[in-house]
């Protein structure tokens, strides 16, 4: 298994009492989905290993997990930090104008007035404010992925239609004057 082929589901905040169990964190609008979960990908030296779980508690966006071979303290310290990876076909699918950021890349947007931008290269996820990374006649443009600009996702025609605020192209594509 392959990181493009993954999802990151959380990371492994700290280790859970003396028996190896460790607290993680879920980064999921849905954690009660992953409820069921019979085995992870830890990412350990940059690899994804997987790791069978025996027990899971969710609480919150947090969860109390146990791996079938980590069984004491020193074990799961050793496990703080470690990022925990999915299959991309363990996430839930999304319906409308949602979108996961992975699978729209090399969609073609489409401004509703100026019509084809280009295709998306990349989506930055800031934290702050997500932007599509927009390839425009080779030329970077950013966009906010905000629901005021992003006004249609079509899977079917691998289009993205969005109404880009009045300036926010040209303030890419005009060449600088001084």
């Amino acid at each position: 298994m392959d990181f493009d082929s993954c999802f990151q589901l959380g990371y492994i905040i700290k280790s859970h009492g003396l028996n190896g169990e460790v607290s993680v964190f879920l980064d999921t609008d849905e954690p009660f989905a992953y409820q069921e979960l019979e085995s992870i990908f830890v990412e350990q030296d940059q690899r994804l290993i997987p790791f069978f779980v025996t027990s899971l508690k969710i609480q919150k966006n947090k969860a109390v997990v146990a791996f079938e071979g980590v069984d004491n303290i020193d074990r799961a310290n050793e496990l703080k930090g470690a990022r925990l990876w999915l299959p991309l076909e363990f996430l839930p699918p999304l319906k409308g104008n949602q979108f996961y950021f992975h699978e729209i890349i090399g969609f073609t947007v489409v401004d509703e007035t100026r019509g084809e931008i280009g295709q998306i290269a990349s989506v930055y996820d800031s934290g702050a404010q997500n932007l599509l990374a927009v390839d425009h006649k080779g030329k970077e443009i950013l966009i906010p992925i905000v629901d005021s600009i992003v006004k249609k996702v079509d899977r079917q025609k691998n289009t993205l239609t969005v109404e880009v605020p009045e300036g926010l192209i040209e303030l890419y594509t005009t060449e600088d004057e001084n």
